[in-house]
């Protein structure tokens, strides 16, 4: 009886390792397919592409005679007032006076509102820490910084996103 026991033992572990070890790879290969498959936003055929956003924003910046800067990430920025308090970081619960408006100057926001820094759209979280507390700066905003392809509250997806950001507190 125990000779069948460790005869069994001897053919069913082997196949099962590799049926697992095989079960692993498809799991994997099927994993990593879907994740790069929605990595990159040009790929979308709804999405506007990065050098569509960059023109927009540098043909706005002409037609408004603003004297702009481009950060790494695409934003362009124009820091009017660098201010003299305190800087924030995306730990930050800031409290900011801004109006937020399309490249057609038409207004879509504007409010006193305080929030963490970590959870507004990334073109905040990179253009709002390079001026402290007390400052002015404007954000041109691409919409993959922004909210995308998507609509989102009357904002239409692929849009170029114009903020006039005083920096009021950082906390």
């Amino acid at each position: 009886m125990i000779n069948k026991y460790i005869q069994l033992r001897i053919i069913f572990v082997p196949k099962l390792i590799t049926y697992m070890r095989l079960f692993n790879l498809v799991f994997s290969m099927v994993l990593a397919l879907a994740l790069t498959g929605c990595s990159n936003k040009d790929k979308d055929p709804g999405c506007t592409t990065a050098a569509e956003d960059d023109a927009k924003m540098q043909k706005y910046i002409s037609d408004n005679s603003i004297t702009a800067t481009k950060h790494a990430s695409g934003l362009y920025y124009q820091i009017i007032n660098p201010g003299t308090g305190a800087t924030p970081t995306l730990t930050s619960t800031v409290k900011a006076n801004y109006t937020g408006k399309f490249t057609n100057n038409t207004s879509f926001d504007g409010r006193i509102a305080s929030f963490p820094l970590g959870r507004v759209i990334e073109g905040w979280q990179i253009g709002i820490p390079l001026i402290k507390q007390g400052g002015k700066i404007k954000l041109i905003v691409p919409p993959y910084l922004a909210y995308r392809c998507n609509d989102y509250n009357g904002i239409p997806g692929n849009s170029v996103l114009v903020f006039d950001v005083e920096l009021l507190e950082v906390n």
